[in-house]
């Protein structure tokens, strides 16, 4: 096995011992939490040695990277993570199945379009701005992404009614200098409120490599995690 592969192999023990105690201490199986892998940056070769591990879920953040490996890798799963623009939905429901950053209709009607024509179903998470929980954020109204929880139901109804297109749940990124668990203590209950209306839309896409332990605390199915698995990142090209 080379260096590369062992380190990938040492950082994924680590990073699943991690998501095993955070279920303990939440009272959750650990079968309740799916890994994620964020190889943005990354090379597809390390996206292979995740696979060899055990890996089956894998992330882009960007549509250039996206088109790139997922044909080289089609036996996985693909999530894509990232702000969309509408003109690269067609690429990006060509390589994934998943968007966890739907945030307005029109992207919604973009990516429907791109499902029909690309005769498949896209797996849609809605992405919720927390950015109420961070004092710099609210106060400068510079958030990290995503609609306000009072729009949630509005884009719902917009994806559970479009063709192609299943409605999945919920993403949020905890605002920085925040207190994750407040944020994802809120998203919890944005959650909880789609799922009253959409029962299936039982996703909680939550927690990175530094909050991972919070997002599992309060419901996290699915944490998105890049440098605790990869390393730092190499810069973008």
């Amino acid at each position: 096995m080379t260096d590369r592969a062992d380190e990938l192999r040492g950082n994924l023990l680590h990073v699943r011992e991690r998501i095993e105690k955070a279920c303990q201490a939440a009272g959750r199986s650990r079968d309740e939490v799916t890994l994620v892998a964020i190889t943005k940056t990354f090379p597809v070769s390390d996206v292979r040695a995740l696979a060899a591990l055990g890996v089956r879920d894998v992330g882009e953040n960007r549509e250039q990277e996206l088109k790139v490996k997922a044909p080289e890798c089609t036996d996985l799963t693909w999530h894509f993570v990232g702000q969309l623009q509408s003109k690269k939905a067609r690429s990006v429901v060509r390589n994934a199945s998943i968007v966890h950053s739907v945030d307005r209709s029109s992207l919604v009607e973009a990516l429907s379009k791109a499902a029909v024509a690309e005769e498949k179903t896209v797996r849609c998470l809605i992405q919720v701005s927390l950015a109420a929980y961070g004092p710099a954020e609210a106060a400068t109204g510079a958030g990290r992404g995503g609609v306000e929880p009072s729009d949630v139901p509005e884009l719902a109804a917009a994806i559970a009614a479009a063709d192609a297109l299943e409605l999945g749940g919920v993403m949020a990124v905890a605002p920085l200098g925040s207190d994750p668990g407040e944020a994802f203590a809120g998203l919890r209950d944005v959650a909880l409120g789609l799922r009253s209306e959409h029962p299936g839309a039982d996703w909680i896409s939550a927690g990175m490599t530094g909050d991972l332990e919070a997002a599992i605390k309060h419901g996290a199915t699915h944490v998105r995690l890049g440098r605790a698995l990869l390393g730092t990142r190499p810069p973008l090209g």
